[in-house]
């Protein structure tokens, strides 16, 4: 296998990086507007971290945090 373009994401990191459950993250990585995974490996998959994050940037709006609520 060649140079990995940046840094990679398994499922786990996923579910952090979208703020889900280990079930709505099976569910969104089926979208078809979601990355194809960077690589399928015995036993998980994982993706490019950039490519995910630029999905999340994309489709997935930003979360109210604490002092951020509307009043």
């Amino acid at each position: 296998m060649g140079d990995v373009p940046g840094p990679l994401v398994g499922p786990h990191e996923l579910q952090d990086l979208l703020g889900v459950s280990r079930t709505r993250m099976r569910q969104l990585i089926r979208y078809p507007t979601f990355p194809a995974p960077f690589q399928r490996l015995h036993g998980t998959t994982v993706w490019l971290r950039a490519d995910v994050e630029a999905w999340i940037a994309e489709h997935r709006p930003p979360r109210p945090t604490d002092g951020d609520e509307a009043e």
